[in-house]
């Protein structure tokens, strides 16, 4: 299996991942939100905030899946990398929080460290390309 396709797979899983995940804690927050690794949880009206963090991800979701779509894999990696920060973000603050070690490091730490395996490898895979093309000027259109 060629470089393109593995990074490919690996990034379509993840966007639908974030996707799935995100929807579940905008649909249904306090069924989803035990799973995240936090000890406690707001209490009276805190699903606002578990919708918040729902329609995060639903957005890195959707940038990571309009990047690999239209065929821009260079930017992809980047934003693979850049939105890894999310999830060690989210390990960190479990971690912070007294929350579940194994879920900080299981989950948020394992998808982060994936999400920069994944985008250096897209990188890697996208690095021929970037050295070809041309330099262009500063506020120059692409």
């Amino acid at each position: 299996m060629s470089l393109k396709k593995i990074n490919t797979v690996l990034a379509a899983a993840f966007i639908l991942f974030i996707l799935w995940f995100g929807s579940e804690f905008i649909l249904s927050p306090e069924t989803t939100a035990p799973g995240f690794g936090l000890p406690n949880w707001p209490s009276g009206d805190g699903d606002g905030f578990l919708i918040i963090k729902g329609i995060r991800d639903v957005v890195l979701a959707l940038v990571l899946g309009v990047l690999l779509v239209t065929g821009r894999r260079r930017a992809l990696g980047w934003a693979l990398l850049v939105e890894s920060l999310a999830a060690y973000g989210d390990m960190a603050t479990v971690l912070a929080h007294h929350g579940s070690a194994a879920t900080a490091l299981g989950v948020h730490g394992l998808t982060g460290t994936l999400m920069v395996v994944n985008g250096l490898l897209m990188m890697h895979e996208t690095r021929k390309v970037a050295a070809a093309a041309p330099a262009m000027p500063a506020g120059q259109p692409a």
